[in-house]
């Protein structure tokens, strides 16, 4: 059987550790298998391992402000120092050594006995807390210690240092990748590959570059590769929002050219209102004259030889008829005839005037509802960005990838609508131009 080893870097938490509160990857009813090999107050460990060198240290100083109250406290808010450290320890993962599978079993029983000679293995790194967790996906081994140093000349003279510390059992510092965690690291690797081979467990090595990286070393890989990740994600998500803005700035000149031929139709509906106003003012001046035209169109349009008066005295009626009164009756119709034509063609003219008049002001009504409506989705469409960016933050882009069609195939029926309504309108448009030329 192979397997691999994993040595992580921890954060530390011990309240975690020691199951004061259960996260959402551990199964509680699989906690009483964890076992607790330590699980000190740290501030009693400073007090058992630097008091006394805190007590020399503060004898020496002259200068008050230079006194140390709480070395732990000292440590805590400092920058030099971390006032503890944790490695976690993992045999195979959750697929070859689950924790609910013989070999996770078989794992638990290695990584126990491999705790058991840590301490003396270490003793310059004090451990508190050690945990062996076999209530999650695969067991694994917490320890928490305090790294310390003894015969310091700077400071106290036993101080907190893991440099120091990993030094004192032998890993000094090389290369960059070579560090002392990193020869301890591998070190400890070489001590659980020796009490899984007890077991029947080869070490299964991965034969790559970043064998020999330190934790640190590692983590920091990861998290430049995870920023990448990160970036590349931002990346596509500025560029959605771009493209959302780009369809908000494009509804915006919709709604400008809209408004733009709302203001022509209103300028022509006026213009049109003026004309049929002229036409029915000149119409009422001409009534009393049209209505005594028609009645002088009856009037002369019978026979002439009833309406006219006989010859004078000195003039045959013959004469007087034929030369004078019958040419004279005979203008006077052709002249009321075409004045009459005149009156019916202003009156055709001013009904079809009145009509396109009613259709431009029906017109204006139908595009001033249609702007509202175009500016309230404008609206909604700008608060839809909003939530949008608060969405692909909290669920990231990948989850949100078929709303974004959505959204994109709403946009497209959106200007499909658009270009219907624009086409609408010139048609509508054509047709109010052939009226008012027709007019005229």
């Amino acid at each position: 059987m192979k397997r691999t080893i994993s040595v992580m870097l921890g954060k530390g938490s011990v309240s975690h550790n020691s199951r004061q509160f259960n996260a959402k990857n551990t199964d509680p009813e699989r906690s009483c298998l964890n076992i607790e090999y330590r699980n000190d107050d740290i501030k009693d460990v400073y007090h058992e391992l630097f008091d006394e060198a805190l007590e020399r240290y503060n004898a020496k100083q002259t200068r008050k402000d230079r006194r140390i109250d709480d070395y732990y406290e000292k440590i805590a808010g400092g920058k030099q120092e971390k006032p503890f450290h944790e490695i976690i320890l993992q045999i195979g993962n959750k697929d070859d050594m689950s924790a609910v599978s013989e070999n996770g079993r078989l794992a638990a029983k290695v990584l126990d006995e491999y705790m058991q000679d840590f301490q003396k293995r270490n003793s310059t790194l004090r451990v508190f807390s050690a945990h062996l967790h076999m209530d999650e996906a695969t067991p694994h081994l917490h320890i928490d210690f305090v790294p310390y140093t003894t015969g310091s000349k700077r400071g106290l003279d036993t101080r907190v240092s893991l440099k120091q510390a990993l030094a004192a059992l032998g890993f000094k510092g090389g290369t960059r990748s070579e560090t002392e965690w990193a020869q301890w690291a591998a070190s400890e690797k070489k001590q659980l590959a020796a009490v899984m081979e007890r077991h029947g467990i080869e070490w299964e090595q991965k034969g790559t570059h970043e064998k020999h990286l330190s934790v640190l070393d590692f983590e920091k890989q990861e998290r430049t590769k995870e920023v990448a990740g990160l970036e590349t994600e931002k990346a596509n998500l500025q560029a959605e929002n771009k493209n959302l803005q780009e369809q908000l700035m494009k509804m915006d000149q919709e709604v400008d050219l809209l408004k733009e031929k709302a203001a022509e139709y209103n300028r022509e509906s006026e213009k049109a209102k003026k004309q049929t106003l002229t036409y029915e003012k000149r119409i009422q001046e001409l009534a009393p004259a049209v209505k005594n035209m028609e009645q002088l169109v009856i009037k002369y349009s019978d026979d002439p030889e009833q309406v006219l008066p006989e010859a004078a005295v000195l003039e045959s009626g013959k004469t007087y008829r034929e030369k004078k009164a019958k040419p004279l009756i005979a203008q006077l119709v052709k002249v009321l005839r075409s004045v009459y034509a005149a009156y019916v063609d202003v009156s055709s003219k001013l009904s079809r005037l009145q009509a396109a008049y009613d259709r431009e002001r029906s017109s204006k009504e139908r595009m001033g509802r249609r702007i509202d409506e175009l500016l309230e989705e404008n609206k909604e469409l700008q608060h839809t960005a909003i939530d949008f960016e608060h969405v692909k933050t909290i669920y990231g882009a990948d989850k949100i990838e078929a709303v974004i069609g959505k959204v994109k195939e709403s946009d497209k029926k959106s200007d499909k609508s658009i270009k219907r309504e624009l086409a609408e309108i010139n048609r509508k448009n054509q047709i109010k131009n052939k009226n008012y030329y027709d007019i005229r």
